[in-house]
C-alpha cells in the first residue's frame, strides 16, 4: 500500500465480516485504489450503530479510514450505490468470487482494472441470468483474476514447441507449464478448440464452458494450494451450479 495514514471517501464493497471483541466488526474490503484491506468498525454491532446495516457484502462503500497497520481502523463509510445486489443461485456466485478475491489478493496491492471487474460480474450477476451464463460469467472472472494477480496463462501456445495450438489436438494442460500435446503426461486434459476459445475469452461452445471448468478449477486449486475453497462446496451442495 501507500503507506498512508489516512484515506478518506474511498469506494469499495466488503468481501467477508467477522465479529471482533464484543461490539466490533472486523471487515476485509476489497477497494479500488488501495486493494483489499482490513478495517475494524468499532461499535459497529450495537444497535445504534451508523455501521451496522453498510457492513454488508455486495453493498457499494465510500469508506474512509486511518492507520498504518495491517488493521486499519475505519472512521466513516456511506452506501455509495450503483448495483443491485445479487440474489438466489447469483447471490452464492458472488459469495464465490468474495472467497477468490479473499484467497489470491494480498493486501495492499491495488487492481484497479480488476476491481472495475468485479463491479461489472456483480451488475451482470444481479441480472435475469441462465444457468450456462453464470457459467460463462464465473470463468471470465477466474481468468481475468488468475491473469491480474500474475498467475495467468498461455492458452494459444504449446508450451515445450511454441507451436500454434491446433483446434483438433488433444491437450493436456499443466499449471506450471501450459499446453501439451497429449501423450500420457499428467495434467487436465482439453481440446484445442477449447484453448483457442479461452484465449478469445468465448464460451459459446458446451464443450468450452465444459472443460474450461474443469480447467480453471485446476489452475485456481493450484495457485491455492490444499485448502479447499467453502463456497466452492456450498455451490455444488446447494445448487446446479459446479464453478
Amino acid at each position: 500500500m501507500s503507506g498512508e495514514a489516512r484515506v478518506n471517501n474511498e469506494p469499495g464493497l466488503i468481501l467477508h465480516t467477522y465479529a471482533f471483541k464484543e461490539t466490533s466488526v472486523v471487515a476485509e474490503v476489497f477497494t479500488r485504489s488501495h486493494g483489499r484491506v482490513a478495517l475494524i468498525a468499532r461499535g459497529a454491532r450495537r444497535p445504534t450503530s451508523a455501521l451496522r446495516g453498510l457492513m454488508q457484502p455486495f453493498t457499494p462503500l465510500l469508506l474512509s479510514w486511518f492507520g498504518k497497520s495491517d488493521l486499519k481502523t475505519l472512521h466513516a463509510a456511506e452506501w455509495h450505490g450503483g448495483i443491485a445486489p445479487p440474489q438466489g443461485r447469483a447471490l452464492m456466485c458472488g459469495f464465490y468470487l468474495n472467497e477468490l478475491l479473499l484467497r489470491l489478493l494480498a493486501r495492499g496491492d491495488a487492481h484497479e482494472a480488476l476491481y472495475a471487474h468485479y463491479l461489472g460480474t456483480l451488475d451482470q450477476l444481479a441480472g435475469d441470468a441462465a444457468a450456462t451464463d453464470y457459467e460463462r460469467i464465473l470463468r471470465r472472472f477466474e481468468k481475468r483474476l488468475l491473469g491480474e494477480i500474475g498467475y495467468g496463462a498461455t492458452f494459444d501456445i504449446e508450451a515445450d514447441s511454441g507451436a500454434p495450438v491446433h483446434a483438433a489436438s488433444r491437450y493436456v494442460f499443466q499449471p506450471e507449464r501450459g499446453a501439451l500435446r497429449a501423450s500420457g503426461q499428467p495434467g487436465c486434459p482439453v481440446s484445442g478448440q477449447t484453448l483457442l476459445d479461452l484465449a478469445a475469452d468465448s464460451f459459446e461452445r458446451p464443450t468450452t464452458l465444459s472443460e474450461s471448468k474443469s480447467l480453471m478449477r485446476s489452475l485456481i486449486n493450484h495457485t491455492l494450494g490444499t485448502k479447499p475453497l467453502y463456497t466452492r462446496q456450498l455451490l455444488r451442495d446447494l445448487t446446479e451450479l459446479n464453478p
